[in-house]
């Protein structure tokens, strides 16, 4: 996002980052702690930095049904345009402390031997523009780094998504830190704002679905023309939920992502198969499982769910994927809420066919 007004018409968008480059970030930093299950975790994050120099310090912190450490879940978009915000912008330090940390960068900068030049004179802008005042177009100056309002509010500035491997999008929230006051919105030229919707889709990009094994009959190994029966029983198959959150004198946010499971594809790994039903999707039953267990009595019926393999594997296997759908909505702060992307996350399972031209059931 390219910095507003006459300040980038003055000096240049190269100079004013070459300048802001200069200031000291620290390290990116996560905590992580398991909570009941390998389900579920909580997990605090915060922020990258980014080419302003500036380090937000409000945490986001994820809890339920997420991956640990901080890392992206197995969650995979059915929507391959969509993608979680690769940066935002989020409270970071309050008057007094922004002014101890900027003032100090600045001077800091300026005195420092061959600082000139462009670089030079986009560090003086942004002292003009904290300390002196100076505002341009939309962007009201910050006499005094706003010192008289300490405690009324926070300057937010851009974050990084750590887990996003764009350097270039990771990067693109350039503005300069501004002014919020506690309880206000920010202003609506900052879009990538941390928002509710923004939370919900960094739960979900974090958001670790379960590990669902398909129970087949038979198990393992099957014979050529023999239906393999294939189910996931309602004990095994329920909707998961991850929470992101925010929260920092003055100013919270919250969302929460729940995914339902609606449907299991079958892919038998070879051609040489027929899928019941004939999409290999087999949708979700008024119980909330998925297909029919096998049972007794049932060989000579189509499974409701399920494949029937053609030709032998050989003295290999074939590789049987399952993949299930999850529908995906959210909820969060003030009554917000909608829907995000369909959701798969699968499992893959070694399938032996033997070649057997009669058998005794």
């Amino acid at each position: 996002m390219p910095v507003r007004g006459s300040l980038r018409a003055f000096i240049g968008t190269a100079a004013l980052t070459l300048a802001l480059s200069t200031i000291a970030l620290p390290e990116v930093a996560y905590a992580a702690k398991p909570v009941g299950s390998d389900k579920g975790a909580t997990t605090e994050q915060t922020g990258g930095s980014n080419n302003t120099g500036i380090y937000a310090a409000a945490r986001i912190q994820y809890s339920g049904s997420v991956a640990k450490n901080g890392g992206t879940g197995n969650v995979t978009s059915s929507d391959v345009s969509w993608e979680p915000p690769p940066c935002w912008y989020a409270p970071y330090l309050g008057a007094k402390d922004f002014k101890k940390k900027m003032s100090k960068d600045i001077e800091g900068q300026l005195n420092a031997p061959g600082m000139g030049g462009h670089a030079g004179a986009a560090l003086s802008e942004l002292q003009r523009h904290y300390k002196d005042g100076y505002g341009w177009t939309d962007t009201p100056g910050y006499e005094d780094y706003n010192v008289e309002k300490d405690g009324e509010g926070m300057f937010w500035a851009g974050v990084e998504n750590p887990d996003e491997p764009d350097l270039l999008k990771r990067s693109s929230c350039t503005d300069l830190p501004f002014w919020v006051d506690n309880g206000e919105a920010p202003p609506p030229q900052y879009e990538e704002a941390i928002s509710p919707e923004i939370l919900a889709a960094l739960a979900y990009q974090h958001m670790q679905l379960p590990d669902t094994e398909v129970s087949l009959k038979p198990e393992d190994t099957t014979k050529v023309n023999l239906p393999t029966w294939a189910w996931l029983d309602k004990a095994v198959f329920d909707e998961v939920q991850a929470t992101a959150s925010i929260a920092v004198p003055g100013f919270a946010l919250q969302a929460t992502t729940t995914a339902k499971p609606v449907s299991l594809k079958l892919e038998p790994g070879t051609k040489d198969a027929e899928s019941y039903p004939a999409s290999g999707e087999c949708t979700i039953n008024a119980d909330g499982s998925i297909g029919e267990p096998y049972a007794e009595g049932k060989a000579d019926r189509t499974p409701p769910c399920g494949i029937t393999y053609l030709r032998s594997s050989g003295s290999g296997t074939y590789n049987l994927q399952a993949t299930i759908t999850w529908e995906i909505a959210w909820t969060g702060t003030g009554g917000a809420g909608g829907d995000l992307p369909d959701g798969t996350f699968g499992n893959d399972q070694d399938v032996t066919v033997q070649e057997i031209q009669a058998v005794n059931r």
